[in-house]
């Protein structure tokens, strides 16, 4: 009897045990639960020349920021599955290689015209979703808009597949319809509950929704029965922190930060550690606390070590909040230099917003407010082109925000505020807005 992947298509291997074990470390990683790697390593040991095994072991290596490993796994993937292979894992090995590589271009392109071909390839569908998604770091205004389009072309492939309902509801909250995307995401969680990806999105609905309490109440019940290991930990801490920060509670915040989102305590993709820690601590200076040095410093020491080089618009703008708050004029100008290189080559696909936002970060850090507004007003739009998600890219409104009080251009900040209070209800903001009318 042939095997079949999670979806119903067809798998090269003659191995009971491979094609199990495969289905396993697929789901875990979907799940972003602990396992995934062990379980695919098994299905490799029990058939070496499983190609697809391969070629998903080359993406958890992507994953855990192993790229020496994933590229020889990949490079592996490539030669078994010419010799032995459907035109649909060639395909899907030809997508992972591109992702494996950083031809995030063609890699999008090829995944879209293998999902026409085969929409239950759900491994590959999972590539252009999500907040680090080949969507997001396309560098496209409208790449919500391409994340809910593509899911709802091929939803009745999947039913109620419970990691579907959590990319579909994740792209709707992304795109701002939040409670069909919270309802979507809370089906999935219902359907398997070890699943950090429908928790995280979840938790993004109902910052979107402003129920801070609730999403407090949800990480507090389910993150202690997520291994400290798993790829989402530390960022949902994050996000849990982030909700202290909301209600005032600074020390809290701190306390929720350094216990699990800290460079020191997270295990999470260097990606992660980086723009969570950065965007909490710039938060907490921004809301007019003051982070602790030591936790800038220890932030900045890490980030160089993994992040050495400019030409990454999502780090790079996280970067640059690095830099300006430890005064870093010269290592923040160098990275500049090279976002513009990327730019004038036409291979920075985010375009001239992060510059901008690049600039206007050491502005605010030096308290000229009124070049800070100047600099982030007219890219304002275009933040979206920085990839991640809305609760990550707040933080850019959050400055303009700020600047825009500051600097006494107090009608924009009152329109925004408005309007942000309009759309969910946020303690912050009230607070915001009552100094105004005050």
């Amino acid at each position: 009897m042939a095997h079949l992947d999670r979806g119903g298509l067809p798998l090269s291997t003659g191995s009971d045990v491979a094609a199990a074990r495969y289905r396993e470390g697929v789901d875990l990683m979907l799940a972003a639960w602990t396992g995934s790697t062990e379980a695919l390593d098994r299905a490799i040991a029990a058939d070496p020349d499983f190609a697809l095994a391969i070629a998903a072991r080359a993406r958890a290596h992507t994953l855990a920021s192993e790229p020496a490993k994933a590229r020889a796994a990949i490079d592996q993937a490539e030669r078994l599955v010419t010799q032995a292979g459907t035109d649909r894992e060639r395909s899907h090995v030809e997508v992972l290689a591109l992702a494996t590589r950083g031809d995030a271009k063609s890699a999008l392109e090829r995944a879209l015209v293998h999902l026409d071909a085969w929409p239950r390839d759900a491994f590959i569908l999972s590539l252009p979703l999500g907040a680090f998604g080949l969507f997001a770091f396309s560098g496209m205004a409208d790449h919500t808009q391409a994340g809910v389009d593509l899911c709802e072309r091929v939803a009745a492939h999947y039913g109620t597949d419970w990691w579907f309902l959590t990319a579909l509801g994740w792209s709707h909250t992304e795109n701002t319809n939040v409670a069909h995307g919270r309802r979507l995401t809370e089906q999935g969680l219902a359907l398997r509950p070890d699943n950090a990806h429908a928790v995280h999105g979840l938790a993004h609905a109902l910052f979107e929704q402003g129920a801070g309490q609730e999403a407090d109440a949800l990480i507090t019940a389910w993150l202690p029965g997520y291994d400290r290991s798993g790829l989402l930990h530390g960022h949902i801490s994050w996000h849990q922190a982030l909700v202290a920060l909301e209600a005032g509670d600074v020390e809290r915040a701190l306390g929720l930060y350094t216990r699990g989102v800290r460079p020191a305590t997270s295990a999470a993709m260097p990606i992660n550690i980086v723009s969570d820690c950065a965007s909490f601590l710039w938060r907490v200076d921004a809301y007019g606390q003051a982070a602790p040095r030591p936790l800038w410093d220890e932030l900045a020491d890490y980030a160089m070590t993994v992040f050495p080089n400019g030409g990454f618009a999502f780090i790079d703008v996280h970067m640059a909040m690095i830099a300006a708050a430890n005064g870093d004029a010269a290592g923040l100008e160098k990275r500049i230099e090279t976002v513009n290189q990327h730019l004038a080559s036409g291979r920075f696909p985010a375009g001239p917003v992060v510059p901008a936002i690049c600039r206007a970060l050491p502005a605010f850090a030096q308290g000229d407010y009124g070049r800070c507004a100047a600099l982030l007003e007219p890219v304002a739009q275009d933040v979206v082109r920085i990839g991640g998600s809305h609760a990550q890219r707040e933080v850019i409104e959050d400055t303009l925000l700020q600047a825009w009080l500051r600097s006494g251009e107090t009608a924009k900040g009152r329109a925004l505020l408005d309007a942000r209070l309009h759309r969910r209800p946020s303690l912050r903001d009230e607070q915001w807005r009552a100094g105004l009318a005050a």
